[in-house]
């Protein structure tokens, strides 16, 4: 599938999706997009990077986002993520002034959340590729069927996690997971997304980044170091 092994603790929860004729679609137009000489991000290797530096026995917590971001250089396989030394996208740029403001800490001097999904936040977008300069033009492609099951699989554990929902696209991802909804074990945080379109209509103030350190605290696990 895509051409990228699964890594081993996600793989008894995605190999019946993957072995799917809609799985198998996906794969094909993939490829066939690609032959075509469309340009597709993140490049082969790091399409799958959320789950292979945060193993689903390691998840505690879930940030979900829409799409890769499709300009160069910046996708990398860590929703809302770029690589070090890129210019901070807008999304991220409110993320870390929300952090800055919750916390009370200095944010992060790169846009390179790897060492959040070190310590355990599954950083997935709900596409995991992206064609080059136009947004979300791999949605409704066949990823929703993969990444529901990776959210699915967390949510299955009896291990209590947090479900950070930035917007309607990702609220409406988890609702279709049952273990999310009511009388759920898990900490679920809604607010509108971090694009500059809406952050001001309920993102700033809503501060997920303590909700969930308090959350897993008490339930004996270590915080994130979000700085």
């Amino acid at each position: 599938m895509i051409e990228e092994a699964i890594p081993e603790s996600w793989a008894p929860a995605l190999n019946p999706v993957l072995a799917s004729e809609e799985a198998r679609q996906l794969d094909g137009w993939l490829r066939a997009e690609e032959d075509a000489g469309r340009e597709v991000y993140p490049p082969r290797g790091q399409r799958l990077r959320a789950l292979e530096l945060t193993p689903l026995d390691a998840v505690k917590v879930v940030i979900l986002g829409q799409d890769p971001y499709h300009g160069p250089g910046q996708a990398h396989g860590l929703a809302f993520s770029v690589p070090m030394g890129v210019k901070l996208p807008p999304s991220l740029r409110n993320i870390y002034k929300e952090l800055a403001d919750d916390c009370s800490a200095a944010p992060p001097l790169t846009g390179d959340l790897t060492h959040w999904a070190e310590q355990g936040v599954l950083l997935l977008n709900n596409a995991l590729t992206v064609e080059a300069a136009k947004a979300g033009s791999h949605q409704k492609r066949g990823w929703d069927a993969i990444t529901d099951a990776c959210v699915a699989a967390v949510a299955r554990r009896d291990c209590p996690s947090v479900f950070i929902l930035w917007g309607s696209h990702a609220q409406t991802k988890a609702k279709r997971v049952p273990e999310l909804g009511p009388g759920t074990p898990h900490c679920v945080i809604e607010s509108a997304h971090p694009s500059p379109l809406s952050a001001y209509r309920g993102f700033f103030g809503s501060k997920p980044f303590s909700r969930a350190n308090a959350f897993l605290r008490n339930h004996g696990l270590e915080p994130i170091d979000w700085s």
